[in-house]
């Protein structure tokens, strides 16, 4: 059987299991890489006999997609759990009333931000010391993130914003453009570009950096310190869902230990614990999150 036709006998099974009539079933909507959930959800399916109906997110709307469909869905929720990679949006989700408020946002498992730099053009010794020294001249032009729009990268931005104030943040990210910083469409381009030696160095995801060292990139990274941030995966029990207790069950699958190697192994979240790097106090983050949006848009885009 050739690779595409094995393909595409796998798909139809996917589809006709996923149809098949009887039995529990649980609908978790994710945004966690569908490389990496689906394995997961599939052995929760065999230990369980549940049946999962698993909604993935579009690599080009980052999350965003299945909150808008949440939203959408508040008043006749069709989800029962959902499954993020991030923080961020979950808490969206409770400011919206979307989330149900008797469970708490649970967490487990976490990336983090990290220097990324192409080991043929720097060595660890000349790393920046912090962000802010970003903006000085060795840096100019030398140096890519992703547009702080979507994903990890605009969250970060926006917590860096509550940590500094908004002021010295502004001053900040229009220094950055001055001093030829590129910004580029994901963080798997930043890791991309720096391999290339297109730019020494950058801002991205420790995942991102997993992919390029197995790549073969000539690259390394390391977290940011104190101006970093861990990004959590998270879970939200979804308001009037149709199984909740069938997603309590499936939340406490996604957090156990075997759960955890299983993603580790595959690169999804780092190992070991996470150095604390401050405090992010979410509710706050998200009210602010309309005028913070509209900075970033008058500095980045205009």
């Amino acid at each position: 059987m050739t690779d595409r036709l094995q393909t595409a006998w796998l798909i139809g099974v996917a589809l006709l299991v996923g149809c098949s009539p009887g039995g529990e079933s649980v609908t978790v909507y994710t945004s966690q890489d569908q490389v990496y959930a689906e394995p997961i959800l599939r052995r929760f399916e065999q230990e369980t006999g549940v049946r999962v109906r698993a909604v993935y997110d579009s690599e080009v709307v980052k999350t965003v997609g299945l909150i808008n469909r949440l939203i959408a869905e508040k008043n006749r929720p069709r989800c029962d759990l959902f499954w993020n990679n991030e923080a961020f949006r979950t808490h969206q989700l409770t400011a919206r009333g979307v989330l149900a408020a008797d469970e708490p946002i649970e967490s487990f498992g976490a990336r983090t931000r990290q220097w990324v730099w192409n080991t043929n053009r720097l060595g660890r010794t000349e790393l920046p010391p912090s962000l802010a020294a970003l903006t000085n001249a060795q840096w100019r032009g030398r140096v890519a993130i992703a547009l702080p729009l979507f994903g990890s990268t605009a969250t970060h931005f926006q917590v860096l914003r509550q940590r500094w104030g908004a002021a010295r943040w502004q001053a900040w990210c229009r220094a950055l453009l001055a001093n030829g910083v590129m910004t580029v469409d994901g963080n798997s381009v930043v890791v991309q570009l720096v391999g290339r030696g297109e730019v020494a160095l950058g801002l991205t995801d420790s995942d991102d950096v997993r992919v390029g060292l197995r790549n073969g990139l000539p690259i390394a990274g390391k977290p940011l310190g104190q101006d970093g941030m861990a990004i959590r995966n998270t879970l939200g029990h979804i308001r009037g869902a149709p199984h909740p207790g069938l997603a309590r069950r499936l939340a406490e699958f996604l957090q156990s230990p075997a759960v955890r190697s299983a993603l580790v192994e595959a690169g999804a979240i780092d190992p070991g614990e996470i150095p604390a790097t401050g405090v992010i106090a979410w509710p706050s983050l998200v009210e602010a999150n309309g005028q913070a949006v509209s900075e970033l848009q008058s500095i980045f885009l205009d």
